[in-house]
């Protein structure tokens, strides 16, 4: 097959909408479900992520795509019990494939709901199981069992999308795109990310472990995929803050760190001990673990509308003890999709752990960068590689 129509394009007016290949079949087969123009264009280019990510760490690779940008990536590392509670993993087998989803899918819950998911290698028991607990709109990976398509095939009433991926599929080296009736022509970024491009370090230190090595690829990889200007903190070979598609390069710096800072502060004792009332809903839960962490929950507690969610009132989580929490954090790697142009985004990074930094560099202010740097012993490694993506 060389063609699919699909009900709409991005929105319900943009009709008619289709995808097809100019010459050649579909590098995808669809089970199950009506995928539609957003879910595959996360889908193709989630699996483009986890291809990349599987091949820089040799594990197996997920991740959580949402609007063509990535919520969360990770490697299937094992999960450690603390990251198994707060990813609601901790009473479920685990395979390595599924400890890169429930890391994926774990990292930002928020910004992970309703997602498309891709999968590096054959869907497994274990890895549907996560997945039919949780909101998405539909998974790519290059095969499925038996058991794991069952699984799937009854989400949504049999409606769930699930698409299966040709492996060896090679696209061709020229890629083209139409916007305003003008078609764009560009060669594809097959950007290797490897050892070699973290071997330019400039700071006074010059120290990277495999670990740091392993974690900056990480995030260099999953820039590559998110819609820039894009910042990505990764610790423990996974994403645990994405900052896509911001104007300005501190912001996006601002965005991804708050987005870690959350993480963090979700393994807090405080956030740790909080009672539900029973029944509550995953995705209740989520949003309010994001007000009790916020300011909004003292506007909670006044309203008394707590009882609705907590079996305890639970005391606040104050900001200085949400500091004291915060500053435990490190060992964060930092990808910058282009140069940091003011060490701003340093002093952000370094409040979210951060000690290591891959970035293009070429600004006038490298100095200035590279000092920031030095202020704090933060390693960083330019790359002299740009990784826009649009």
């Amino acid at each position: 097959m060389n063609e699919m129509q699909l009900k709409y394009g991005c929105n319900p007016n943009q009709k008619p909408s289709r995808v097809f290949m100019e010459s050649g079949s579909l590098p995808f087969e669809v089970i199950c479900g009506k995928p539609g123009y957003i879910n595959l264009l996360d889908a193709l280019n989630g699996w483009q992520l986890v291809k990349e990510l599987k091949k820089a760490a040799g594990l197996p690779a997920a991740a959580s795509f949402k609007h063509v940008s990535p919520a969360g990536a990770a490697v299937g590392l094992p999960l450690s019990d603390t990251l198994k509670k707060i990813y609601f993993v901790d009473d479920v087998e685990l395979t390595p494939l599924a400890n890169a989803y429930a890391r994926a899918r774990g990292a930002d819950r928020m910004s992970s709901f309703g997602d498309f998911i891709a999968l590096s290698d054959e869907c497994d028991k274990a890895t549907a199981l996560l997945i039919k607990k949780e909101v998405s709109d539909g998974v790519i990976a290059p095969a499925y069992s038996d058991e794991a398509l069952e699984i799937l095939k009854a989400k949504k009433n049999g409606n769930y999308n699930i698409i299966k991926i040709d492996e060896n599929y090679i696209p061709a080296e020229i890629e083209c795109k139409q916007v305003f009736g003008v078609t764009f022509e560009q060669g594809r970024n097959e950007l290797d990310i490897n050892d070699e491009l973290l071997s330019n370090i400039v700071t006074d230190n010059k120290s990277l472990s495999e670990e740091a090595k392993r974690d900056l690829k990480i995030a260099l990889i999953t820039l590559k995929y998110t819609q820039s200007n894009s910042v990505c903190y990764v610790k423990d070979g996974q994403a645990i803050g994405i900052g896509a598609g911001q104007q300005s390069r501190i912001h996006c710096t601002r965005l991804a760190g708050n987005k870690a800072d959350i993480w963090w502060l979700r393994q807090a004792p405080q956030v740790l001990s909080l009672q539900f009332v029973d029944g509550i809903k995953r995705a209740d839960r989520d949003n309010a673990i994001d007000v009790y962490i916020s300011d909004e929950y003292m506007d909670v507690l006044a309203d008394g509308v707590w009882e609705k969610t907590f079996k305890i009132k639970p005391d606040v989580f104050t900001k200085e003890e949400q500091r004291a929490w915060l500053d435990k954090n490190t060992d964060v790697a930092l990808g910058s999709d282009a140069f940091f142009p003011f060490g701003d985004n340093i002093e952000r990074a370094k409040k979210s752990g951060v000690t290591v930094i891959a970035q293009p560099g070429g600004s006038i202010r490298d100095d200035n960068v590279i000092g920031t740097c030095n202020k704090y012993n933060i390693a960083m490694a330019f790359t002299g590689i740009r990784l826009f993506h649009h």
